[in-house]
């Protein structure tokens, strides 16, 4: 089987054995913001095409290639989900060729307010995790990226979950607003001025009032340019580990992603006491495996 990771800016692909082994992988800047109208299937075979000549001809996509904006709409899933029911809801994808295409779901939840909260893509990875996390009966999954998902997991589904855009709000200000004239861009990272943040977001104050400090702290010479980056980054991390901690966790707090920005995330739960484990960051091929595996040939 083949199984692709379909995001907004690249796609990873991976053929996988019967097993779930990764025999190959490969990825492309051919997210789905790249793809003209009508051309996912010229960009699966640029992509696939020769695995599906050789013989793999069942192909299972997940992330924002089942968006508005990608490939066709999967409607979301509510939670409670689990492998089953997430296998159950994928749908076929009209595909010219030997090969067969079926599209993943995303979930949607809703939070205590009842303000709806939506997935794709992480839904594969957090299947992809669970065999890992073993039989407890709750626990929680951190997966830092642009908009990072805290996930709660009950008896081996997905309950509920939360996003926070901490890495989007940290790129646009540490760019687009008075903060950037505070910080040096190109500076490597500072542990001591993570920790420095993050030990910030636990006093009292808000978030905006925090982030106005970064702004007064450079002024008065308290938090150099190339500390202030980190500082940045810590402020907002710890404000989200914060909420999330408010909102209620499972110790220790699953964590999957970019080994840089796990370590960030580790660094910054280390500071507010609570344990972590880590996992591999392409949990997403074998959650395509395991999904993959749900289905029988007359499902494709």
């Amino acid at each position: 089987m083949i199984g692709v990771d379909w995001g907004t800016s690249s796609l990873r692909a991976y053929r996988l054995a019967a097993d779930g082994t990764v025999c190959e992988r490969r990825e492309a800047e051919r997210g789905v913001l790249t793809v003209p109208p009508g051309g996912f299937p010229a960009v699966l075979r640029e992509a696939v095409g020769d695995w599906i000549a050789a013989g793999e001809d069942r192909v299972l996509l997940c992330g924002m290639v089942g968006s508005r904006q990608g490939w066709v709409e999967a409607p979301y899933l509510a939670c409670p989900a689990g492998v089953a029911e997430i296998a159950g809801a994928t749908i076929r994808v009209p595909f010219e060729g030997p090969a067969r295409v079926r599209l993943v779901p995303g979930l949607a939840t809703r939070d205590a307010a009842g303000v709806p909260e939506v997935m794709r893509g992480e839904e594969t990875k957090v299947v992809g995790l669970l065999a890992a996390i073993g039989a407890a009966p709750e626990a929680t999954l951190c997966l830092p990226g642009t908009h990072c998902k805290w996930v709660r997991i009950r008896a081996g589904r997905v309950a509920g979950f939360a996003t926070y855009m901490t890495g989007e709000a940290f790129a646009a200000l540490s760019a687009h607003t008075i903060l950037a004239r505070s910080l040096d861009a190109e500076a490597p990272p500072h542990p001591g001025a993570f920790d420095r943040g993050a030990a910030r977001a636990r006093q009292k104050g808000g978030l905006l009032h925090h982030l106005f400090g970064v702004r007064a702290l450079a002024l008065t010479g308290e938090l150099p340019p190339d500390q202030a980056g980190s500082y940045l980054s810590g402020l907002l991390i710890g404000h989200e580990v914060a909420a999330a901690l408010e909102a209620g966790v499972a110790p220790p707090v699953h964590l999957a992603g970019a080994e840089s920005l796990v370590a960030l995330y580790r660094r910054a739960l280390g500071a507010f006491g609570i344990p972590c484990r880590i996992h591999d960051a392409d949990a997403a091929a074998r959650g395509l495996a395991l999904i993959g595996g749900r289905l029988d040939e007359t499902d494709w």
